[in-house]
């Protein structure tokens, strides 16, 4: 399908494998969620300054950590925390190197600045909900929730979080399946253990299984067990139109479809096999 058409099929066989979806895994941040838009912003510029300890980074330093932060999207934080501690250790410049989980606390203590800011103008009125959703978002939750699917969210932010911000989007209601954020020394809550978990405790074969998510984690650990991977392509700061980045990343992931955002839940329920 071409490019510039809202619903782009990727896998020719997709038609084949739509219809008999139950249940849905959807990522959280930038795929719902922008509640924590700009964390790149936050992340790349961190990792860099361990690494560099008040030195200028080399052009290498810093095409490896924006490489590596592109890659991990989606990824549990402390994941890539330990990263940075591996990256800081081989690099050698720094003369304080701390451990993954103090880099975490940093980068959630920087993280949350912008967080807080967005939820305290939700609280008092200045955005709605939807300000702080991919556009159509909503609609998509409610159209799969009516049809009975069993819906499960899932997040590399940490539990609390999740949960907060969830809450406060008011869309916490539609995962009768359960809300998964990270929860530190376990890998229990990585989206490749929740898709596991999914398809073993019900049973399923992959293609009743679908996963929505703007990373290139959940697409990846998607196509490893069978389950149909839709990408979104999403603008975190417009909340609607197309991310040629995250487009590519999802691609290279192995999608099998990508749409830019939900403003089509009535077509895109369709494509997914949903009839009216």
């Amino acid at each position: 399908m071409a490019m510039n058409q809202w619903f782009e099929v990727l896998n020719p066989d997709f038609k084949s494998m739509v219809g008999r979806i139950k249940y849905v895994l959807i990522d959280f941040d930038g795929t719902i969620s922008v509640i924590r838009q700009g964390w790149e912003d936050v992340m790349i510029p961190l990792m860099i300054e361990m690494i560099c300890d008040g030195n200028l980074p080399t052009p290498e330093i810093e095409r490896e950590v924006r490489e590596y932060v592109d890659y991990s999207t989606g990824m549990l934080t402390i994941r890539q925390m330990e990263w940075l501690a591996e990256a800081v250790r081989r690099h050698g410049i720094s003369k304080n190197p701390r451990d993954a989980y103090e880099y975490k606390r940093i980068y959630n203590q920087r993280m949350l600045l912008l967080v807080e800011e967005r939820l305290r103008r939700l609280v008092n009125g200045e955005l709605n909900p939807d300000d702080l959703m991919i556009c159509g978002s909503r609609r998509f939750l409610e159209a799969l929730f009516e049809k009975g699917v069993t819906m499960y969210l899932a997040s590399g932010t940490d539990h609390e979080h999740v949960l907060r911000e969830a809450n406060a989007l008011g869309i916490t209601k539609y995962f009768n399946g359960g809300v998964y954020g990270a929860l530190d020394y376990t890998e229990a809550n990585s989206k490749e253990k929740i898709i596991e978990r999914i398809l073993s405790e019900n049973n399923l074969h992959g293609r009743e299984l679908l996963v929505v998510g703007d990373g290139p984690v959940e697409i990846r650990s998607a196509k490893a067990r069978g389950a149909i991977a839709l990408g979104v392509a999403s603008d975190e700061v417009r909340r609607i139109g197309l991310n040629p980045r995250k487009r590519k990343r999802l691609m290279d992931a192995g999608a099998d479809a990508i749409i830019p955002d939900f403003t089509r839940t009535g077509e895109l329920m369709m494509l997914l096999g949903f009839h009216a």
